[in-house]
């Protein structure tokens, strides 16, 4: 049963001027709302100003409403590359690569965040063309022939997605094998997502800390360049995603240039397997934590076909 709100002569909406008196169901029911107010407005005197009026507040309260009911699209291509799909539609994608194993599907971005610059996580050419679209890079050039990078500070909102990025190692070593790695923290629709590029180390309470609070962590679990599956689970334990951890940067069915996920899987005996199911897992703003902690989810890099 829908709530009533009765606004009468005296009384204000969202700071507008007070209206003719009459009952709406409250705006928890957006749409409900949105009829119920345009109506009240086109049969009072005020006529055609007031219609104007109450579209103003539609667009600034009813119908962002709606959208934030939509769930948060988080989508894999394979490798590192990520797309996240906001209910306002804009798409945030991490580190496009053109490995041919993983087919010709690539998402399409309107903001687009690389990690580091090696080759199989920052082939902008491989995605649809999109001259709009945003790029921002964990790392920039510190010499005129772009070999060597130091961090690239990030700290910003873009269409209402939160962007900050930090500086990791892509080895053990301080950087002096593969150089230095970036890692992009995105807020979507109120859910935060961590991409942790080709980490190669484990993180500290420190780093953890500094970060904040994470509520799905994508992780690489396939060794040789990056950490390996039981460190990557040393990772998630030190950050503790809030809802899930994703893995990736692993050996997948036609591509075997790194480890399997068997590995960093080996203690999470209860997680998601959807790797022969879909690339395309949907989270809920305002999912709440599982008592049990976070979730492991396995995505495939297909699209699921179409029947």
């Amino acid at each position: 049963m829908a709530i009533a709100t009765f606004v009468n002569d005296d009384q204000e909406i969202d700071g507008g001027d007070a209206l003719p008196g009459f009952w709406c169901p409250s705006k928890d029911s957006s749409i409900d709302f949105a009829r119920c107010l345009v109506s009240s407005v086109v049969a009072s005197d005020r006529g055609f100003t007031m219609l104007v009026r109450t579209i103003l507040i539609l667009l600034t309260t009813a119908l962002p409403a709606v959208a934030a009911d939509k769930p948060v699209a988080l989508r894999w291509f394979g490798q590192s590359c990520f797309q996240i799909e906001a209910a306002n539609g804009k798409k945030v994608v991490f580190d496009p690569h053109a490995i041919i194993p993983f087919g010709g599907d690539k998402p399409e971005a309107d903001i687009l965040l690389i990690t580091h610059e090696h080759d199989d996580h920052n082939q902008e050419a491989a995605l649809p063309k999109n001259e709009k679209r945003v790029v921002r890079r964990g790392l920039k050039p510190t010499n005129p022939a772009k070999t060597q990078f130091d961090w690239n500070k990030i700290d910003e909102t873009i269409d209402g997605i939160s962007i900050k990025s930090f500086g990791t190692y892509h080895d053990e070593e301080d950087g002096k094998k593969r150089g230095k790695n970036g890692v992009f923290i995105v807020k979507v629709d109120g859910i935060t997502f961590c991409h942790l590029g080709d980490l190669g180390h484990e993180i500290t309470e420190k780093q953890a800390a500094a970060w904040g609070p994470i509520d799905v962590l994508l992780v690489p679990v396939g060794g040789i360049y990056t950490i390996n599956g039981s460190t990557a689970r040393k990772v998630v334990d030190t950050i503790k995603p809030k809802l899930y951890a994703i893995p990736m940067h692993c050996a997948v069915e036609g591509y075997d240039d790194l480890l399997p996920a068997r590995e960093f899987l080996e203690d999470y005996k209860d997680y998601k397997n959807l790797s022969a199911v879909t690339n395309e897992f949907l989270i809920a703003p305002g999912t709440p934590p599982d008592a049990k902690g976070y979730g492991v989810v396995v995505l495939g890099w297909k699209k699921p076909e179409k029947k």
